[in-house]
């Protein structure tokens, strides 16, 4: 069969190559325009069998392309591309004659899927490459957001492990979202219908785990008034998540292991057995291997869990999906704080890409969030990122006498106690939803003056009360 040619409307330049990146990952032609007269003056040119739309554009609107290209091009797939605001519009523009529209922010496989489908409805599906054969279009990754070689890879095995009952154990740093794996095992299982059950082993004292692990029948200790079903009861024809398993204590991984092994249980002060039907997913970011080496780990219970691990990379491993989850991130908080539509500057995500990120996806989030908070426009620039992420825009200029190492001392001085001032500031508004009174009450200030504060930086109240914020009445 021939090329298959898809055309990326778009205005912002993350969301448009993060398309084009994933696109083309899978075999097709890609092209990109960032407004409406450009993707016309495309189509005089060249034949497309799909073209996505961002229906919210300077200038001409989305739907001034997509009335041009169902009269001139009928032939060609129409994929809105909407923010939630404007669904309505959306759904308009289908009745108008858009195949499909996807809503901010969406995954890299649901763009896919969306394609696959308005190509299989133009019967222009190609024959499936090896990528296909091994990532299935109907598998779900909720909230996993990337295109990296490195995370298509963890998708296949996600995609081959899910149909199974194997058990699973991933392996990662914190922060790069081993729950979210967790839940698209679960989600493309046979078991999807039925719980998927989190426990963190780590923020339970262990008597306190065995009795949620396993439930307790009422009197058997002080406190136990009622029976109560533990978590291997409620995940039952499910999924039980065992996060940060290796702080099981050792007691525990033995009482665990018999349940892998016969699945069955006994409730604390229980003399009866009970059957449990669970697909058990477990998560460390410790070495398990050492663990056992040091008796802190039980062999036997490591060979149950290593079965099928999966070694998710951190971050600073692919930074190429960092933009597109910058993108999401950014989507996201925007709507949810009720801020402005906002953008990363160049300079700023130069930064951001040469960070090491060691809190991984968790911190990139923070910052990302942050930043949204602190940008004064529609625009994140490098002075509203952690000076630990925006002086890696440039070496500091080396003193070349006294005095120039005195000028630069104050600055940074200046520098450092600027950003601390901002960090107190965010964090107490942060803490006490965005009210600018309750906030400087907390931290024992006047609310005139940490309103000048607000105003120093340039913080907007996204989600707060700003009438709040300019009433200066005591």
């Amino acid at each position: 069969m021939e090329d298959v040619n898809i055309l990326v409307v778009d205005d912002e330049d993350v969301v448009q190559e993060a398309c084009k990146r994933t696109l083309t990952s899978q075999g097709y032609c890609v092209e990109g325009a960032m407004n409406v007269d450009e993707a016309v003056e495309k189509l005089t040119k060249q034949l497309f069998d799909v073209v996505t739309v961002d229906l919210v554009m300077p200038g001409r609107c989305g739907t001034d392309l997509i009335k041009i290209i169902r009269e001139q091009y009928p032939s060609t797939q129409i994929i809105v591309i909407t923010g939630y605001a404007s669904i309505n519009t959306a759904v308009e523009s289908i009745k108008s004659g858009a195949f499909d529209y996807l809503s901010k922010p969406f995954t890299p496989s649901e763009l896919i899927l969306t394609v696959k489908k308005a190509l299989e409805e133009k019967g222009r599906m190609p024959t499936p490459y090896a990528s296909d054969k091994a990532l299935p279009h109907e598998m779900i990754f909720d909230n996993i957001i990337a295109n990296s070689s490195r995370m298509m890879e963890i998708f296949k095995l996600v995609s081959k492990v899910a149909a199974t009952d194997t058990t699973v154990l991933i392996i990662g740093e914190s922060g790069t979202g081993k729950e979210l794996v967790a839940r698209s095992i679960h989600k493309n299982s046979r078991r999807k219908d039925n719980p998927f059950v989190t426990v963190d082993c780590l923020s339970l004292t262990s008597s306190l785990l065995e009795s949620e692990l396993f439930g307790h029948v009422k009197g058997s200790f002080t406190g136990a008034t009622v029976n109560k079903a533990g978590f291997f009861e409620v995940a039952n024809h499910g999924t039980l998540f065992l996060d940060e398993i290796g702080d099981l204590n050792f007691d525990l991984q033995g009482k665990l292991l018999r349940v892998i092994q016969e699945r069955k249980y006994t409730p604390v002060g229980g003399t009866q057995a009970r059957e449990t039907d669970i697909r058990l997913v477990t998560a460390t970011n410790k070495n398990l291997k050492k663990m056992v080496e040091t008796g802190t780990f039980r062999e036997d219970l490591f060979y149950r869990l290593y079965v099928f691990p999966i070694f998710l990379p951190p971050l600073r491993e692919r930074k190429e999906d960092i933009p597109l989850m910058s993108d999401h991130f950014l989507n996201k908080y925007n709507e949810l704080n009720r801020c402005p539509r906002c953008s990363i500057s160049e300079e700023a995500m130069q930064c951001v890409l040469a960070y090491s990120w060691p809190g991984n996806v968790r911190e990139l989030e923070n910052t990302i969030e942050r930043a949204l908070i602190s940008a004064d426009g529609p625009e994140i620039r490098l002075d509203d990122l952690p000076n630990g992420i925006s002086s890696l825009h440039s070496e500091i200029a080396k003193p070349e006498n006294i005095e120039d190492l005195k000028r630069l001392k104050k600055q940074l001085r200046d520098k450092a106690v600027e950003d601390l001032e901002k960090e107190f500031v965010i964090n107490a508004l942060t803490a006490h939803a965005w009210n600018v009174g309750r906030a400087a009450s907390a931290v024992g200030m006047q609310r005139t003056n940490f309103y000048k504060l607000v105003n120093k930086y340039n913080i907007k109240l996204c989600g707060g009360d700003e009438a709040d914020a300019g009433d200066t009445s005591p």
